[in-house]
Order: structure tokens, then sequence, then C-alpha cells
């Protein structure tokens, strides 16, 4: 019985000769995100704006509509409630009060008075104030530079730079795409959002890697092959292997997304598009950019390990 293939045994994408197309999407893609971010913004949850986080069990399930009835018209502004893995389990953001500390304090009594009954147990308070939430995102932005930058010199040391420039571009169309959709959608972006986009960062890089490492091995093996082909042939022998690893990541990430509540939908979220996004940039665009990058067969070279050499 045959094998059934998502991708047939030895596929001819020509993603060298298409890569006008790649860096046309690519560039509008990045264009626009950053359009999105600097027109509409994104929207910050409380890890980053500051404010109070509750959260409750309730008496009886299904009871976030009395909830918002009530707390909503405490005069408090912005309030989201949310269920947090099960129906009696609530989370409550309750946006920043003006006034410091002692309106964050007044703020909590006030909405714990309204609640009343309904609540059977405060499970956790949290206060994230102004300096707290300036430090989260800062950090935030320091984790996602300083992965990128580390990445940077790994790959530059395994194999030339022009392999580790061409992957941190691929890497930062990756991220910037990501805060984009996070923007045109008004998703929650928080540590979790932070969190997703570190993890976005190391799925791409090992995608990215795989197809490099084939690209060296090629470069060994093939001295006349003209780069152009060789590339694209290196693509193409990684590319069932980076789409089987992608869809079963995306099976796993869809049901969490599907299954696993509010509390982690924008979290699934950005993993999903990160998948689809960083499978798409390691083939369509990191591989494509070494052309313009000038890179040689010197480390191959150097770096000969035993690998038989032939001629195209």
């Amino acid at each position: 019985m045959p094998r059934f293939r998502i991708i047939p045994e030895n596929p001819s994408v020509n993603f060298i000769g298409r890569r006008a197309i790649f860096f046309i999407f690519s560039a509008l893609l990045m264009v626009s995100s950053v359009a999105m971010f600097a027109t509409k913004g994104l929207n910050y949850g409380i890890d980053f704006t500051g404010g109070i986080m509750i959260e409750i069990k309730t008496e009886k399930p299904n009871q976030i509509s009395l909830l918002r009835e009530r707390l909503s018209g405490l005069g408090l502004g912005s309030i989201e409630l949310q269920e947090f893995g099960a129906p009696d389990d609530i989370l409550i953001r309750i946006q920043r009060q003006e006034g410091g500390e002692e309106a964050q304090q007044q703020a909590v009594t006030s909405a714990k008075e309204a609640m009343g009954n309904i609540v059977a147990e405060y499970r956790r308070t949290e206060l994230v104030g102004p300096k707290v939430s300036d430090e989260l995102f800062m950090n935030g932005i320091y984790a996602v530079l300083s992965a990128m930058l580390a990445i940077l010199i790994y790959i530059w040391f395994r194999f030339e730079w022009q392999f580790g420039l061409g992957a941190v571009i691929a890497l930062l169309h990756d991220v910037v795409s990501t805060i984009g959709i996070f923007a045109l959608l008004g998703l929650e972006f928080n540590l979790a959002t932070v969190a997703a986009m570190l993890t976005i960062a190391g799925y791409s890089i090992n995608d990215t890697v795989v197809v490099f490492d084939r690209v060296r091995e090629n470069m060994r093996k093939y001295k006349v092959k003209p780069m152009d082909e060789l590339l694209n042939d290196s693509a193409n022998e990684t590319l069932s292997r980076t789409v089987v690893t992608s869809l079963t990541t995306l099976i796993a990430l869809l049901a969490l997304y599907m299954l696993g509540g509010s509390v982690i939908r924008d979290f699934s979220f950005a993993m999903i598009w990160g998948v689809l996004i960083g499978t798409y940039s390691s083939v369509s665009l990191a591989v494509p950019l070494l052309l313009y990058l000038g890179v040689t067969r010197r480390t191959a070279d150097d770096d000969n390990d035993g690998v038989e050499q032939t001629s195209a």
C-alpha cells in the first residue's frame, strides 16, 4: 500500500525564481504591520498598563453576565471578565485608577462589595502599578532583542555571517508581522504574548537552521552548481520535514485555541500565526536572501567533515 504524502517525494517548488513575489509580499506585510502599530497601536494588557487583577470562584457556574452587570455601574473604567479554565473560575481585570495605591485599594473594596454573595472564594488579588508595568514592558523588549542577538551570534559562528544576517532578517519579519496582526485585530498584548513571540523566534530559527544546514551540505557536494539552483534544491529537499513539523504543531495549537479557554486564546493565536509565518519565512525569505548577501562556499570548504564532493 503506498504511503500517504502531504508533500511529493521530490518537490520542485521554484522558491528562488519567485523570490521577487515573496520579497514584495514580505515588504508589504512589514510596512502594513508598522503602520498598524503606529496608527492603531496595541491593546496592552494589565501587565503593561497597570491595574487590578482579581481571580474568584463563584458559588454557581456561568455568572459572568451577572458579575458584569454589578461591576459596570461602579465607574471604575474598563473592566474585563473571562472564564479562567472553568465556568465557576472568573478572572476580572480592572483598569488602573487615578489617585495612586489608595485609589486601587478602594476600587478593590468597591468591586468586592458589588460582587457580594456571588463569590465563594477570592483566589488572588494583584495590583500592578505603573512603575512595575513599565519595567515589565522594557524587560519584554529586552528579552526579544536579546534572543535575536543571541541567534545572530549563534548562526554567525555555526555558518557564516551572511547566514546569521539572513536568519535575523527573517526573524524580524516574523516578530513585526505578529505585532501587526495583534494591532489589527485589537488582541490583548501582554507578557504571555511576549512569551509567544520568544517561542515563535525559537521555532522559526529551528526551521531556518535545518534549511541552512542542507544548504551548507550541498555547498560541499556541488562545486560548480549555480548558487540559485543549489539554494532552491536545498529548500525543496527539506520542504517535507518543514511542512510536516509545522502541521503537527498546528494541530496541538488549534486544540489549545479552541478548547483551552479565553485565558490562553490570544497566546495560542500568536503561536498559530507564528508557526505559519515562520514556516513561510524560513524557505521563502531566509534562503533567497542568501543570494543577495554574498554567501560563499568558503565556510563549507573550511568546515568539511568528510562529505564526498561531486560535481553537479
